[in-house]
Formats: C-alpha cells, sequence, structure tokens
C-alpha cells in the first residue's frame, strides 16, 4: 500500500514528553565539531497517516514550531493550489517526495520523470530538497542509474538538492548495492534513511562500517526513524527495550550532523515514524501500540536539543 493512503492515527502530541531530556538513549558526542557558523538544521514533519486536509496539517505542523513539511508533489492544480496556500499562510518550508509506481520499466522511469520535472520546475514553490524513491529493486544497474543520471542534470539545471532513498523495493535497498551506486556514480546525494537497511541485513550493521562511511559522507537529507533488525520501525522509541537501536540510529546521525557542522552546509531531517500497519498494532483490532504523532513531535524535540544546543 502506498503510504499515501494509510489511515490516520488519532492521538496527541503530549504524550511526546513522557520521557525527559535527561532520559534519553544515548549521550551527546563527547567532542563537539568545529562549527561554520552557515550550517543550518531544518526539521520537517510528515503528513503520512494524516487525515485531514492539507491547512489542517500545516496548521498542526506550524504549532508544533517544526520548519516545514514533507509531501508528495501534487499532481492536480487544485492540490498544487492547496498546498501553497497552506505553505504561504503558515510560513512553512516544504520538500517534494516524488517517485514512479509502475512495474514496467519503461513506463515507470516515464512517469518519474514527469513527477519530478514538474515538481523541480514549478514557478511558485522552490522547494528545499526533492526526495526520490526510486526506481525498483529488481531494475538492472543500468535502468537505475538512468534514474540517477537524470537527476544529477536536473539538480544541475535548478539548483535543487535532490537526493535517492535508502528504501526497500527501490534501487538502493540494501548496503551493498547502495554501495555499487556510489562508487560509480560520483554526484549521488543520499536520503538516509537507514531504518530499511537494519530491517534488509537483520543487523545494526557493525559489520558493514566501510559502506556506512562512505554513505554518511554522501547525506543531505535524513528520515529519522527508529528501525531494527526485525523490522522499519519500533514500537516506541522512549522505551528501553530499543536502546540499542537508538543508539544505533543517534550515532550515525551524529556523524553525519558533524559533517554538515564543519562544511557549514544545510541539513534537512524529516521525522517519519508511520501509522498502521507500519507502526505494530493489536490483533483483531489493529489498534496502534503507540501514538504516532506523538512520537513524531518528541523525534522532533530530541533531534533539535540534540544538534542545537
Amino acid at each position: 500500500m502506498n503510504r499515501r493512503n494509510f489511515l490516520q492515527t488519532s492521538g496527541s502530541a503530549t504524550t511526546a514528553l513522557l520521557l525527559s531530556t535527561g532520559e534519553l538513549f544515548a549521550p551527546a558526542p563527547e567532542t563537539p565539531p568545529r562549527i561554520n557558523n552557515d550550517f543550518k538544521l531544518k526539521l520537517l514533519a510528515t503528513n503520512w497517516g494524516f487525515g485531514g486536509t492539507v491547512d489542517e496539517y500545516c496548521a498542526k505542523v506550524k504549532k508544533e514550531s517544526y520548519d516545514g513539511i514533507e509531501i508528495w508533489w501534487p499532481v492536480t492544480q487544485k492540490e498544487q493550489d492547496e498546498l501553497f496556500n497552506a505553505l504561504k499562510k503558515y510560513n512553512l518550508e516544504v520538500g517534494f517526495l516524488t517517485a514512479g509506481h509502475e512495474s514496467n520499466y519503461n513506463d515507470h522511469f516515464a512517469s518519474f520523470k514527469r513527477m519530478i520535472d514538474e515538481a523541480a520546475m514549478n514557478k511558485i514553490q522552490k522547494p528545499l530538497y526533492i526526495n526520490c524513491h526510486s526506481g525498483r529493486d529488481y531494475f538492472s544497474f543500468e535502468q537505475g542509474k538512468a534514474f540517477i543520471d537524470h537527476t544529477l542534470s536536473l539538480s544541475a539545471t535548478t539548483g535543487i538538492k535532490i537526493c535517492h532513498e535508502t528504501h526497500r523495493s527501490r534501487l538502493l535497498f540494501a548496503a551493498p548495492v547502495a554501495r555499487h551506486y556510489m562508487e560509480a556514480i560520483p554526484g549521488l546525494r543520499i536520503t538516509f534513511d537507514v531504518s530499511h537497511w537494519c530491517n534488509v541485513h537483520e543487523s545494526l550493521l557493525a559489520d558493514q562500517q566501510e559502506t556506512l562511511d562512505m554513505t554518511l559522507q554522501r547525506v543531505d537529507h535524513v528520515h529519522a526513524r527508529i528501525g531494527h533488525q526485525e523490522g522499519p520501525q519500533v514500537n516506541d522509541p522512549r522505551a528501553p527495550e530499543w536502546d540499542a537501536a537508538v543508539k544505533a540510529h543517534l550515532g550515525w546521525w551524529d556523524k553525519i550532523v558533524n559533517l554538515k557542522k564543519q562544511k557549514g552546509e544545510t541539513l534537512t531531517v524529516l521525522t517519519e515514524f508511520g501509522p498502521a500497519d507500519y507502526m505494530p498494532t493489536l490483533p483483531y483490532t489493529r489498534q496502534p501500540l503507540a501514538d504516532q504523532w506523538a512520537i513524531n513531535v518528541y523525534m522532533m524535540q530530541l533531534l533539535r536539543q540534540r544538534y542545537l544546543p
């Protein structure tokens, strides 16, 4: 099921504060990096699982003090008008998601190009970045390379950061596969959703450190969800049983932030815990085990306090 179609998980952000900042699982980095004053951290909210209007969503995002949103590029004029009006009304920034969904390579690539070209070249709203759900895991390397080559050209033309997500079922679904692309394509930039790799490799990736180090150098955007050895999302990152997974993810994100601080670059981060059935549920009732919105707000607050002290 496309994540745009998940049902809304209701709830309030108040439970996000059940754990104090003193109870966070991993300590802040011991040696602060040399900070270039041009460094910026932009924290974004997902609309995945939100069942209201775009205006209601943006109002809620603004209330929680996010910097902006990540959302699929709207394909109709009506949807575009609604989005652009809400972004202006609530003074929010935006990153666009783009993809193809067809199983046939030619059809898939054509629809991918249509969507990303429209998103990048629209005249109303320049995004912070475009995040690509690129291709399919069963496409050949040369087919996959065509997606990346197209985005490199588009990025050079528009000046927009375009990143390819480390996502199951897509081109960069596994660490060694992504490494092959990185070694062959120097300009490839990454959206780092490492929760997928933890799931694919059934590990916290301790045995793939060289590939991780290579990947972290190319990251411009992060999807901040905590995965584990058996799934792409823990039920609640505040629960102590997920200590090791939380520490691993924070350790990777620390390295990315340190690189951006040294270079004086902008890092965008999406808090992306998802709703049922991405969120584990109770049998029979399909009731989520935790409050999706509250967890995402908790993650946003954690990251802001950790990286913008």
